[in-house]
């Protein structure tokens, strides 16, 4: 995949590894390497894995798992939220440069909107690379605000930018993200052909229907917004 192939950075090392939770001796790291996958480089290991078809995102069949449209105003789906074990991954889709990715740049601007918000927030190193770690306050299932925690991942693709937010349980414990981070290794990205520029949500549709208005003509679509809460998921 060139660029892309790694989905970390090049200099990794073998300290680094151990964050990662990959054995430094593994032969052929590029070749296991999980996804997210681009369409054109899926693996043929993972080409008969059922998955729902929702435009720009394939996201794997899993029983339990709950699947939720986040939608504009005029309908125009924006995110897909997962609801597994306890907690939620939403996910959103960008367009991104050709040759860079915008991880870095964008987690600076999230970082920058949550200390304004008084949020707290720390960075931490996690399987597709750095993670942001949120504090903040949040309105719980029977009404009462409370702090909670989310976790911004980011994956650079070929044109394309993943975003996910763990939500619940998972976004501070990782024996209850892995559920949900297994999920997120086999969701592919279609990324179609249009020019868009960087940021641009790439369209999204519910299952087995067709794409609806471009999210670049939509009002209002703010892409650091964090998602909904595990109670609205529900």
């Amino acid at each position: 995949m060139g660029l892309f192939s790694r989905r970390r950075d090049d200099a990794t090392t073998d300290s680094d590894e151990s964050i990662l939770g990959r054995d430094p001796g593994d032969d052929d790291l590029d070749e296991a390497a999980p996804g997210p996958w681009d369409l054109s480089e899926l693996p043929e290991d993972q080409e008969e894995v059922p998955r729902i078809d929702l435009g720009a995102l394939q996201v794997p069949a899993v029983d339990g798992m709950q699947l939720r449209l986040e939608q504009a105003p005029d309908g125009t789906v924006t995110a897909v939220v997962l609801a597994l074990g306890g907690s939620a991954l939403e996910l959103r889709a960008f367009a991104a440069p050709r040759t860079a990715g915008i991880w870095d740049e964008l987690r600076g601007d999230i970082a920058n909107e949550l200390a304004g918000n008084g949020a707290r927030y720390e960075e931490s190193d996690g399987e597709h690379g750095t993670e942001l770690i949120a504090h903040l306050p949040m309105r719980g299932p029977d009404g009462t605000m409370a702090t909670g925690t989310i976790r911004f991942l980011g994956i650079d693709g070929p044109r394309w930018f993943l975003r996910g937010v763990l939500q619940g349980p998972a976004a501070s414990s990782e024996h209850s993200a892995q559920a949900l981070r297994e999920v997120l290794r086999g969701i592919v990205v279609v990324r179609d052909g249009q020019a868009r520029p960087p940021r641009e949500i790439l369209p999204l549709h519910a299952p087995g229907a067709a794409a609806g208005p471009e999210a670049e003509d939509l009002p209002g679509i703010d892409p650091l917004a964090p998602g909904p809460t595990i109670a609205e998921v529900r």
